[in-house]
């Protein structure tokens, strides 16, 4: 692959906010990811790979419940539509637990959306009260995934 066509991904990547590409020619391919300030997994040696499963459609989903007990308290929802997981790789564990204390910029879970993993960072300090998503389960756009306090 033509390094210039490398470089534009480079900068297609970071003007879009993606959190990875990846880009497949014939038999050539390439896969760009950044990583924010929070966790990088993939510096720890623990790889990325999630099972793929089919997202149902809008009429299909059941629709978010929030308990009544955390609709007051500072919600992290769901940036995209997606796969909800609780850890870095299938069996490891979880990158937060409910009762942990939690930092800005701290790596929530992942949220895979067209094979890309997305990491999901809190946007505030404070103690995980609850997980509201299921791990390996979809996920809408705006539908809570934490409650923190």
């Amino acid at each position: 692959m033509d390094i210039r066509k490398i470089k534009k991904l480079i900068e297609l990547l970071e003007e879009s906010g993606l959190a990875e590409l990846e880009i497949s020619e014939g038999e050539e391919s390439v896969r760009i990811a950044r990583f924010t300030q929070g966790v990088n997994v993939a510096a720890q040696g623990q790889p990325m790979v999630m099972p793929m499963q089919a997202v149902p459609t809008p009429a299909t989903a059941p629709p978010a419940a929030v308990p009544a007990e955390h609709r007051d308290e500072n919600m992290v929802t769901a940036p995209m539509v997606g796969t909800f997981y609780a850890s870095p790789a299938p069996g490891a564990k979880p990158f937060v637990e409910v009762g942990q204390e939690v930092r800005v910029g701290q790596v929530l879970c992942v949220i895979e959306a067209m094979k890309m993993m997305n990491q999901i960072e809190s946007e505030r300090a404070g103690k995980v009260v609850a997980m509201l998503a299921k791990n390996g389960e979809p996920v809408e756009f705006g539908q809570p995934l934490f409650a923190i306090e």
